[in-house]
C-alpha cells in the first residue's frame, strides 16, 4: 500500500512539474488592490490564465512605475491603463488593447473636521500617480465645489487606495478621492466626509490591458492568450455576482459583504465587452488633450487597438 502511495505521489510530482514546464511566465502591473483590476483577479484565481498557457504575475506598482516598466519590458502588459493611454498619447509605443473601466469609481473624501469642499483650500490632495485617473476625478470634483486644484490645493502622491485612507486618517493629507472598496471601509469603520460623489458621466479609463507596441508586434501570440485569459474572467465577472464578491474579498481581505457592496456600487463605470465606443475615444482623447497640453487630440489609432478584443469576443461569443 506504501509503495502504491509513493508511486502515486511520484506522478502527482512529475505531473506538476511538467505541467510548470509547459506554462509560460508573464508580469502584469496593477497600480492597487481595487475591483478596477477583477479581471485580472478572477482570471488568476479561476485558472483562466493558466488555461492559456500562463503563470501569471500580478504585481502591484505606482502606475507612473508600470508604465515605464512596460516600455523597457520589466513586465508585459498593464492592468492600469488610464496612465497608459496618456503616456502613449505622450510619444511611448503603448497600446491599449481593452477597457475594462470607462467610467470614474472615485469618491472625494476628507478628514471629519472639514464640513465641505470650500474648506479644503491650503490642504494636501493625496494621490495616486500624477495625471491619473484618480489626480483627474479629484481635480474635477474639487474645481466643481469651488476649489482651483492647481492653486488651492498641494498634490501628494501617496499611492493605492489603502495607502491613500492611512495617509488621511495619519494626517499627512487632508483629502483624497478613494475607490470601492477602500471607500465603504472608509465610510463605513473610520467615518470620513464623502464629499463628492463620482461623476458618473466622466469618461475614465482605469482597468483594461495595455502593452508595448514591440510586444505586439513581435509576441502577438503571447498576447492574445493574456487577452483570452483576461476576456473570459472579465465574462465571468458580469455574469457571477456571488462567487465575483468573493474573490474581490480574497484579493483585497475584506469582509463579503464589503465586497458584495463595491460589485454593486461599481458595476456602471465598466464596460460590456471592454471595448470602448468611437464617442467615448473621441471624447477621452479631448480631455487628454486639454490635460496633457496638446494643441490637437492625438488619433485614435495611436492610443488604441481594439482588434485583438473583437477577435477574441466573436471567439467567445461575446457581443
Amino acid at each position: 500500500m506504501r509503495r502504491v502511495f509513493l508511486v502515486s505521489a511520484l506522478i502527482a510530482h512529475c505531473w506538476s512539474v511538467q505541467v510548470a514546464a509547459q506554462t509560460e511566465r508573464v508580469k502584469i502591473a496593477v497600480s492597487s488592490r481595487s475591483i478596477a483590476f477583477i479581471d485580472l483577479y478572477i482570471a488568476q484565481d479561476r485558472g483562466f490564465f493558466r488555461d492559456e498557457g500562463l503563470n501569471a504575475d500580478l504585481i502591484q506598482v505606482s502606475a507612473n512605475a508600470a508604465t515605464a516598466a512596460l516600455v523597457s519590458g520589466e513586465v508585459d502588459a498593464l492592468g492600469a491603463v488610464g496612465l497608459a493611454a496618456r503616456a502613449s498619447q505622450s510619444g511611448l509605443p503603448i497600446k491599449v488593447l481593452a477597457v475594462t473601466g470607462h467610467r470614474a469609481l472615485f469618491w472625494l473624501v476628507s478628514k471629519p473636521e472639514f464640513k465641505s469642499i470650500s474648506e479644503l483650500k491650503g490642504t494636501n490632495l493625496g494621490i495616486t500617480s500624477r495625471n491619473g485617473s484618480q489626480h483627474l476625478v479629484a481635480n474635477r470634483l474639487l474645481a466643481a465645489g469651488g476649489v482651483d486644484p492647481a492653486k488651492d490645493i498641494s498634490a501628494v502622491v501617496i499611492g493605492g487606495a489603502p495607502p491613500l485612507l492611512q495617509a488621511l486618517l495619519a494626517g499627512s493629507i487632508q483629502v483624497t478621492a478613494l475607490s470601492p472598496p477602500t471607500i465603504v471601509v472608509a465610510r463605513d469603520k473610520f467615518k470620513v466626509n464623502i464629499l463628492a460623489e463620482t461623476p458618473k458621466d466622466f469618461i475614465s479609463t482605469q482597468g483594461g490591458f495595455a502593452v508595448a507596441d514591440r510586444n505586439l508586434a513581435d509576441k502577438g501570440e503571447l498576447v492574445r492568450r493574456m487577452m483570452r485569459a483576461r476576456t473570459k474572467a472579465y465574462r465571468y465577472f458580469h455574469e457571477n455576482e456571488k462567487a465575483t464578491s468573493e474573490i474581490l474579498a480574497k484579493y483585497t481581505k475584506l469582509d463579503l459583504p464589503t465586497a458584495v457592496e463595491t460589485y454593486r456600487m461599481s458595476q456602471f463605470g465598466f464596460t460590456s465587452n471592454g471595448i470602448l465606443t468611437d464617442a467615448d475615444v473621441d471624447t477621452l482623447l479631448k480631455q487628454d488633450a486639454k490635460t496633457l497640453g496638446l494643441a490637437h487630440p492625438v488619433p485614435a489609432a495611436k492610443v488604441f487597438d481594439f482588434s485583438v478584443q473583437r477577435e477574441i469576443n466573436r471567439e467567445l461569443g461575446i457581443k
